[in-house]
């Protein structure tokens, strides 16, 4: 008998996002879900977003725009590039406090750093950045020592992370596996479909599905447009990058 997990984050205050994935997860009747957080930032719809979650019950895990927004702090833990970045950055987190309630505020202060599985025979450990850092990017280049030392000091056979918003799957030679969960609302991998991930171990087996969900794009995108956020994250969910 399999057991699988259903795993998603990245949000980002896309609320068409969020429904078209809740709605094919329930299709698919896919249970337990869990989030890896970053539920906030650049998209406008913040309260929307966390009620959903929130009435749902889905145990998620604080990202670090979470962190940012929940103590109303002008630092999202982002990591930018160049000073056209950091600027549009700026106003994502201050238009994002700006239209956050105190009470959604408290419920991010609330989430947790990690979360931990058991899968099969699988020891997984759910994170948004890294079981190190809040805000650690781990990309699928990293070096295979690297990821090892990771999660020999996590004491997990399957790290699930997100933060990058590109979704990968690495098996290392001692097979074990790191796993980035993509994007609900911001993709980066040039593919504006918003992304969840189920993994199911069945024996000694590990398999991981990526699902891409199609959503209204122009819905979230012109609700940017509308308001005084940056016009450049409606052009970044149109493309599925930056």
């Amino acid at each position: 008998m399999s057991n699988s997990v259903t795993i998603f984050g990245d949000i980002h205050g896309n609320l068409p996002a969020l429904e078209a994935v809740w709605a094919d997860m329930d299709w698919r009747q896919l249970e337990p879900r869990y989030c890896l957080g970053d539920l906030v930032g650049y998209g406008t719809f913040p309260n929307e977003v966390v009620a959903m979650i929130r009435q749902q019950g889905v145990p998620t895990i604080m990202g670090n725009y979470d962190q940012g927004v929940g103590h109303s702090s002008d630092d999202c833990g982002c990591a930018y590039s160049t000073a056209d970045a950091r600027a549009l950055g700026e106003q994502s987190i201050a238009w994002t406090n700006a239209h956050t309630s105190d009470e959604n505020k408290a419920f991010l202060r609330s989430l947790v750093d990690s979360i931990r599985l058991e899968l099969g025979s699988y020891r997984v450990l759910l994170v948004h950045g890294s079981p190190r850092k809040i805000n650690e990017y781990l990309y699928e280049d990293r070096s295979d020592s690297s990821f090892e030392r990771i999660l020999n000091a996590a004491n997990a056979d399957v790290l699930v992370c997100g933060h990058t918003h590109l979704p990968y799957h690495k098996m290392l030679p001692d097979g074990r596996h790191i796993i980035n969960a993509g994007s609900v609302g911001k993709p980066k991998d040039n593919n504006p479909d918003a992304c969840y991930i189920v993994l199911t171990a069945e024996s000694n087996d590990l398999t991981v599905e990526f699902v891409r969900v199609p959503y209204d794009v122009e819905r979230a995108a012109l609700a940017i447009e509308a308001t005084d956020m940056p016009d450049a994250f409606a052009g970044m969910l149109r493309a599925g990058r930056g």
